[in-house]
């Protein structure tokens, strides 16, 4: 003997399991399974989307007889919180979960150039890499200053450079670079850091190796080409000396050649300046005269 038994389905059970299976800079997907196992019908939920940061809420509507429910919340902001309630639509008991998105990235290449009196930093469009930035939002500065502890707010531009001042000798800083924050601060972009450690010693240095490598180079290639070229010009004078000596030295050579011995006659110097200079000089014998020693 056996019966059969059929739950009647209770519909003011919470959606079970509700989890974020990935969030994006402005979506969500969110995922959670039916009250109970394998509906019979098609069921009807409400999803509340109430965001945090800006106080306002949003209510989709989803339809659907699987057991395993899967929805992507679009239209989200960078950086936003959100807080996101799943119910069956007769407001039964429901299931929440608290989301944040992605924020924008931080700027790619920041830099410091070292001026006189102050430094540039210079960084790349962070438009470049995302779409969801408009340049009117601009960007806004902090610098940290290690010796004090101490963090400070130097402003905002809508362009991709900024001036900092007043720097004191001896302490090193750490300048970041984000995304304006909105709505009191709650929304930012990733902050790009970069320290900088130059004053009181007398030389221009910072963490920033790319930032010095182009004024380095800047120096150090016209100097190289400055040597290269003087080492070039030493080379021809020495050259154009050695030819003048080599044609002197032969045509010197050449005045003192005698065809008939077939060699150069050359003074020794010891005669110079003696009396008898204006002796002829015996330049050979004849064979049928006898030469005599004494």
């Amino acid at each position: 003997d056996y019966v059969v038994v059929k739950m009647i389905p209770d519909n003011r059970l919470p959606p079970r399991h509700l989890h974020s299976v990935h969030t994006g800079k402005t979506f969500a997907v969110i995922k959670w399974e039916s009250p109970y196992d394998s509906p019979d019908q098609d069921m009807l939920y409400a999803v509340a989307v109430k965001d945090l940061v800006r106080k306002t809420d949003k209510i989709y509507k989803v339809k659907t007889r699987n057991s395993t429910v899967e929805y992507t919340i679009k239209k989200l902001e960078p950086g936003g919180k959100y807080h996101v309630i799943v119910q069956l639509g007769n407001m039964s008991k429901e299931s929440s979960m608290k989301i944040s998105t992605v924020p924008l990235s931080a700027p790619d290449a920041l830099k410091i150039i070292t001026e006189n009196d102050h430094i540039l930093l210079f960084w790349k469009s962070l438009a470049l890499k995302e779409s969801n930035f408009n340049e009117s939002r601009g960007y806004e500065i902090h610098m940290f200053d290690s010796l004090l502890n101490i963090t400070a707010y130097l402003g905002n531009t809508t362009e991709n450079f900024f001036k900092v001042s007043n720097l004191k000798i001896g302490h090193n800083y750490s300048f970041t670079v984000q995304a304006r924050c909105l709505y009191s601060g709650q929304m930012c972009g990733e902050p790009a850091t970069l320290l900088y450690d130059e004053l009181g010693t007398g030389e221009d240095s910072s963490a920033s190796k790319m930032g010095r490598s182009t004024d380095v180079a800047a120096i150090v290639v016209p100097v190289l080409f400055l040597l290269l070229v003087t080492l070039g010009i030493g080379f021809v004078v020495l050259y154009m000396r050695h030819r003048r000596l080599q044609n002197s030295f032969t045509a010197f050579a050449n005045s003192h050649y005698s065809s008939r011995l077939g060699s150069a006659i050359f003074s020794s110097g010891d005669d110079l300046g003696d009396e008898d200079d204006e002796a002829p000089m015996i330049t050979g014998f004849s064979d049928d005269v006898p030469m005599v020693i004494a």
